[in-house]
């Protein structure tokens, strides 16, 4: 039996690399900025797994996180700095993996750029709370799904194709490479 993707007659693969896959990366991480953070280490009960919210995505594709330097995150960090996030922008579309590498910074020029006052909820003493610490995450590869022509067009063709019988997903997906 054929796959799904080859049952379809619109093109729904589509690699991206370099800048194309960092435009798509700031793309979907503008619609949720809240991601799944996978340090890959049991060293807590949630095996390594937490959400974290991205502060910024700079030119580079490299993305930038506050955290609190007496983590579990930063000790599992220091012991291997391979790092995966997984992010979810909607309910039927705007998935992505990422694969990379995470570095501990102190740079208080950093924390001051990317401080939101949301962020006493964990920093008690403010900005200056000598606990922040700065994650910096360069990423390598990845994977995305997404719709092509959003989600009312997507959701018009799985109507149409529920109704006729045929395959009319309006998916795209594909390999990211920064």
């Amino acid at each position: 039996m054929d796959s799904i993707n080859k049952q379809q007659k619109e093109k729904n693969h589509e690699d991206l690399n370099n800048k194309a896959a960092v435009d798509k990366l700031r793309e979907l991480i503008d619609k949720t900025k809240t991601c799944f953070f996978d340090t890959g280490h049991a060293s807590v009960e949630s095996s390594g797994v937490r959400p974290m919210t991205v502060q910024q995505v700079d030119d580079a594709g490299n993305l930038w996180f506050l955290s609190a330097n007496d983590s579990h995150k930063n000790e599992d960090i220091a012991a291997d700095r391979t790092v995966k996030l997984f992010f979810q922008g909607a309910a039927h579309s705007d998935f992505m993996y990422i694969t990379g590498k995470a570095v501990i910074i102190h740079d208080r020029n950093k924390i001051d750029e990317l401080w939101e006052p949301i962020m006493k909820t964990w920093f008690t003493e403010g900005k200056d709370d000598p606990r922040i610490s700065v994650i910096k995450f360069t990423p390598e590869d990845g994977y995305y799904w997404d719709t092509k022509h959003g989600k009312g067009i997507a959701f018009l063709k799985m109507l149409a194709g529920a109704a006729t019988g045929k395959t009319m997903d309006d998916s795209i997906e594909g390999k990211l490479k920064m």
